[in-house]
């Protein structure tokens, strides 16, 4: 019987890690250590992609019997790509600049396996109309969740649905950080199926 490979998320993001847990597959977590910053006139969608695949690649080098999830999230603001603000004052300007308009959320998910010659991505599009809020709500909100390292500012998995006016997805886990639907799509196409041992 062929002994399915080590399985490990390129990611430090808590969001990821609580998402991947759904599937009840056992993996380990690894830090990418990739540059993130956006190059030259990069769309967001771009972005997101390359970083998805940089970061399996990455820890694919270092672990080539495993098969890595690499995913990275580029909120979309009229072209713009915003990422994780940081800190409070950055937050402000992005939750400013976004009330009231339609943000696309670009994540993407690539899965790579050096020894068994394996690479493919795919990218989830969540269509995001925020709520035309005020500056005591921005405020109220950022003191709450403290979403500083999320793209966009917005936690939606927690008070940050309260921001939103709609959302549009046909893969719902893709605005948290990691499209499981699409992450399951690979790993099938990868060999490992998560419906295969429900036994877990």
């Amino acid at each position: 019987m062929q002994t399915q490979p080590r399985l490990i998320l390129a990611s430090t993001s808590v969001y990821r890690q609580e998402l991947l847990m759904r599937l009840r597959l056992p993996f380990d977590l690894v830090a990418p250590d990739v540059d993130e910053a956006p190059r030259l006139a990069e769309p967001p969608q771009s972005l997101a992609a390359r970083l998805a695949l940089a970061k399996a690649r990455a820890v694919a080098a270092r672990h080539p019997q495993a098969l890595v999830i690499g995913s990275d999230q580029v909120a979309d603001l009229d072209g713009l790509a915003l990422g994780k603000p940081g800190h409070h004052d950055a937050a402000v300007r992005q939750l400013r600049a976004m009330r009231g308009k339609r943000v696309i959320f670009h994540t993407a998910v690539a899965v790579v396996g050096a020894d068994l010659g394996f690479e493919a991505s795919d990218l989830a599009r969540v269509s995001v109309i925020f709520r035309n809020l005020s500056d005591p709500e921005i405020e109220r909100y950022l003191r709450a969740d403290r979403p500083y390292d999320c793209a966009g500012s917005a936690k939606v998995e927690a008070l940050g649905i309260a921001l939103l006016q709609s959302v549009e997805s046909d893969d719902p886990t893709a605005l948290i950080g990691l499209p499981l639907i699409r992450t399951c799509a690979l790993l099938r196409h990868a060999g490992i199926d998560p419906l295969g041992d429900t036994s877990r």
